[in-house]
């Protein structure tokens, strides 16, 4: 009988045969975990634990096999990089695999606890208790401190729920980080104490000066309500570095930049539930950003839904976290975002936004109410 306490995880292969396939899979066990030949490695503890075990493997169509590999919980430590390592690290680098599936195991779920907040509390935080979230994007790059500023209090008094920084915003002498952060956070604060609101400001945070964490603690500290991350270009260790950090104590939302080679050709990367589901959320994102589906980069409905599932999967690591499709946000889509995603959600609106100029807080009125009536009915 398989140890319970391992974790695993499923591949889709090509292979011409059965038995091509299971050499394979037993070439992704040790590639996974001890990277040396199976006839060296040692007897005892690492053969027995350590290695990679094949566990299963059926034909799925034409030259296509899953395969289930499980791995020992000590082989990924607590480390959510280590983690991911083990689940597609080398073998990432080799043609025609693609990770389709994943089961934490109980020893992972007691190392990983996810999100710090999850849905609960973004939404204790944002102050809505009901339906879907509403995130206005200041944006674009090369605008100045106070023309973001400006933006971003237009949007909290109509109705915005989270303001978030475009990936885009980083340390350009057009809007130096401190500079913005302090400047946004007081009109978004402002707004908030007119509006009797409670709107968080989402910090992007690039690591520019080397430093990422205490980049956000400076965050923090100017007033922001969360930051946006882009583990892709930064890694996953630093949304856990963050998450775990108890003093830290603000929602981390992450940003797919940088990612879409993993998720884009079928053959090869990993499903999409799970590079915006799962790996997010076993690093302790509390909100993860993935492109929508009608927007411009292609995602399918299906896809889509995938993520969003994976994100507030009860059966998933830690509290479920909110899902935050972005692009072709309108509010003559509303109806079908709100039927898509249901009411734990997070709507980025983008571009869109600023074709309403001076006007743009009404813009996001006008979402938020069409959100809310098609939650109604």
């Amino acid at each position: 009988m398989a140890d319970d306490n391992r974790f695993r995880v499923r591949y889709r292969l090509k292979a011409e045969n059965a038995s091509e396939a299971e050499s394979r899979a037993i070439g992704i066990a040790l590639e996974q975990t001890v990277e040396i030949p199976g006839d060296i490695v040692p007897a005892g503890y690492i053969s027995d634990e350590i290695v990679g075990q094949v566990e299963g493997i059926s034909a799925t169509g034409p030259e296509t096999y899953e395969a289930t590999i499980s791995y020992s919980p000590d082989s990924a430590g607590e480390e959510v990089v280590q983690l991911i390592n083990v689940i597609f690290g080398n073998s990432s680098i080799q043609q025609n695999i693609r990770v389709v599936g994943f089961d934490p195991g109980p020893e992972i779920r007691k190392r990983f606890a996810g999100p710090r907040f999850g849905i609960e509390g973004v939404r204790a935080r944002t102050g809505r208790a009901r339906g879907g979230l509403i995130s206005p994007v200041i944006k674009p790059q090369g605008s100045s401190v106070s023309e973001l500023a400006e933006i971003a209090r237009r949007c909290v008094l109509g109705g915005a729920d989270i303001i978030k920084d475009d990936h885009g915003l980083a340390n350009q002498r057009m809007a130096p980080f401190r500079e913005r952060v302090t400047a946004v956070s007081e009109a978004v604060a402002e707004a908030n104490a007119q509006g009797g609101g409670s709107v968080c400001y989402f910090v992007n945070v690039t690591g520019h000066s080397g430093y990422p964490v205490d980049e956000a603690f400076q965050a923090k500290e100017a007033g922001a309500g969360g930051v946006l991350l882009m583990p892709g270009l930064m890694g996953f260790g630093v949304v856990q570095a963050l998450s775990r950090d108890k003093s830290f104590d603000l929602p981390i939302m992450t940003h797919p930049s940088f990612t879409g080679p993993f998720v884009l050709t079928p053959e090869t990367g990993v499903d999409h539930g799970l590079m915006y589901g799962v790996f997010q959320r076993l690093a302790g994102s509390d909100i993860s950003v993935f492109p929508n589906v009608g927007g411009r980069f292609g995602f399918s409905i299906e896809e889509c839904q995938s993520i969003a599932k994976a994100c507030r999967d009860p059966a998933g690591v830690g509290k479920p976290m909110m899902p935050s499709p972005g692009g072709g946000m309108s509010v003559e889509r509303a109806g079908d975002m709100v039927s898509m995603y249901g009411e734990d959600v997070v709507y980025l609106l983008g571009g869109s936004l600023l074709r309403a100029g001076d006007r743009i807080g009404e813009a996001v009125r006008a979402m938020r109410d069409a959100v809310d009536q098609m939650s109604a009915t």
